[in-house]
């Protein structure tokens, strides 16, 4: 349906793509004239190109200093040293030593230094996100309140390195850049808009080994996205380990979709994965999908059913058929489930947020589903952590204080979808926003069979196919009536997984579109109504990023109306 497009917006975008000023900067607009802007996504709140001055270039002296007393104390600023300089290391070959915590007498004259500097301000706001980085031809300074913003600064000037920086390394048998390990000379102040900005991963439907979610956390991070919500449980598959119900992953854990075989997280897997995350500035959100969507449970413990009798394992695609029972003779046993199984997912879980699902509960009583909304939601806040559902809970007006709906309808709301959400908003919580026709990144990019392999994967049900314009062209604020900016927490770019099986699906369907969401959840506005953004400038960007997803070996799809290099 977008095939229309190619001739104005390839042509622009190849005119930008060929005049391309220097390594990490995008170029200048073809058309207007406009000055280049730097190759960064998400685009940087604010940032002065120093085109008349010489790059930055890492050398065999290079080195990761970080800067001041508060700075080595913190064992974060610590982490991001030590991923910068691997990083480096694999790339160049470079021994790049860390120095931790010299003072500004030790850092080396700054006529010769070929150092990048880590530095915390004094007195900083410790949950600010925001960084300053200024890359100069003798040496790279990145500056923040807290360790998080030194870590996004990192990724930042990452993407202004040439794309064999996230390659397998000169020691690996690539070769280093024609024109050096260079960054242009720039001055970035940045700062994200939203304080949420997610990817989820359904991992029920079809498992994923730990070494394949922490790839995938790799990949986001990149991106700026800070958080990972894991849909842990659907009908198909219950792939967390609680053992107060071992059931649940002795029998749920076993199977996936499609008839392939399952698999499951102890709690050792799951608090690597939480640790993981954490070293990238990432917060896990467990979900537990309920009261639908819990065939894997009802399998495994028969006393949770009405009728006392286990269903047989699913193994299918459909929605809707499954849901805990609301009936007072299993008020008992189904509290205790929701008691326990949350209990112990939230003790596992450092991080503010659980997730208690609520959607497509279509074979639940409209009053066992209000009756059921509101026994999880209290559940689930008892354990201390604050509660997210699905937008269908907005129809509880008692939900627990500051509870999230995550709204996942379409950019023009269907039905009552804008009032459920809206039902958070006027509760005293808060939104997320994840519009299925824009965000969702399991819809097909195109009519014709898509994957990395040959087979087909992905889905069309949310007005697909879509493409990377659909993913960046919306606004948050122009979405749910009543809902303005301080109502949005943030941004999710959700992929569901019925015909995903291996992380190669799960990257050639999450980029490049994912990165619009990550433009969207940390860029500031473009306006107030949707379409605002320029695509023929982000795409500029969009393909020299592609550049270190190839180094990377991340299989993303090629969109044919993108110009890739």
């Amino acid at each position: 349906m977008h095939r229309r497009i190619r001739s104005a917006t390839t042509a622009l975008v190849a005119a930008a793509v060929a005049a391309t000023l220097l390594a990490g900067c995008a170029a200048r607009d073809a058309e207007n004239g406009a000055p280049p802007v730097p190759g960064i996504i998400p685009l940087p709140a604010s940032f002065e190109l120093h085109e008349d001055d010489a790059p930055f270039t890492i050398t065999p002296e290079t080195r990761v200093v970080t800067l001041g007393e508060e700075a080595t104390a913190d064992s974060a600023v610590a982490g991001v040293a030590s991923l910068l300089a691997d990083r480096l290391r694999t790339a160049t070959g470079y021994d790049i030593p860390v120095e931790a915590g010299v003072s500004e007498a030790s850092v080396r004259p700054a006529e010769s230094t070929a150092d990048i500097t880590l530095a915390l301000r004094d007195g900083g706001d410790p949950a600010s996100e925001a960084y300053t980085l200024a890359i100069a031809e003798n040496g790279v300074q990145i500056t923040a309140d807290a360790p998080a913003g030194l870590f996004w600064g990192v990724q930042s000037l990452r993407q202004l390195l040439p794309a064999a920086i996230d390659g397998v390394g000169v020691g690996a048998g690539a070769s280093a850049p024609p024109g050096g390990w260079i960054a242009p000379a720039i001055t970035v102040a940045d700062a994200p808009r939203f304080a949420f900005r997610g990817a989820s991963l359904d991992v029920a439907r079809h498992f994923f080994s730990v070494d394949e979610v922490e790839r995938f956390i790799d990949d986001i991070a990149a991106l700026k996205f800070n958080v990972l919500q894991l849909h842990l449980t659907d009908d198909q598959g219950w792939r967390i380990r609680i053992d107060s119900w071992p059931n649940l992953t002795e029998l749920g854990g076993r199977t996936s979709a499609y008839g392939e075989s399952g698999g499951y997280y102890s709690k050792d897997d799951y608090r690597e994965i939480v640790e993981y995350a954490a070293a990238r500035f990432v917060t896990i959100v467990p979900e537990i999908d309920l009261p639908g969507h819990t065939n894997a449970a009802l399998n495994a413990y028969p006393e949770l059913n009405c009728d006392g009798v286990a269903p047989e394992p699913y193994q299918g695609i459909e929605v809707g058929f499954s849901s805990l029972c609301a009936s007072p003779e299993r008020a008992e046993v189904t509290n205790r489930f929701l008691a326990d199984v949350l209990g112990e997912v939230a003790a596992m879980t450092p991080g503010p947020w659980i997730h208690v699902g609520g959607d497509e509960s279509l074979s639940t009583p409209e009053a066992d589903y209000l009756d059921l909304v509101n026994r999880i939601t209290a559940a689930a806040a008892a354990t201390g952590k604050t509660v997210i559902g699905w937008h269908e809970i907005g129809v509880s007006k008692t939900l627990p204080a500051g509870t999230i709906g995550g709204y996942w309808g379409f950019t023009k709301p269907e039905g009552d979808s804008a009032a459920l959400a809206k039902s958070f908003v006027d509760q005293g919580g808060k939104v997320l926003l994840m519009p299925a026709d824009a965000a969702y990144m399991d819809m097909v990019y195109t009519d014709e069979p898509q994957s990395p392999t040959g087979r087909g994967i992905g889905a069309d049900w949310a007005k697909g196919p879509t493409n990377s314009q659909e993913a960046l062209r919306w606004e948050p604020t122009a979405i749910l009536p009543g809902v303005g900016e301080s109502d949005i927490l943030g941004v999710v770019a959700p992929l569901w997984t019925e015909t995903i099986r291996t992380i190669g699906d799960i990257e050639f369907m999450f980029f490049p579109r994912a990165a619009g969401i990550a433009e969207i959840g940390w860029s500031p506005s473009a306006g107030a109504e949707s379409g605002s953004r320029d695509f023929t400038e982000y795409t500029g960007r969009l393909v020299q990023l592609a550049t270190h997803w190839d180094a990377a070996g991340v299989g993303f799809y090629r969109e044919r109306d993108i110009p890739w290099l």
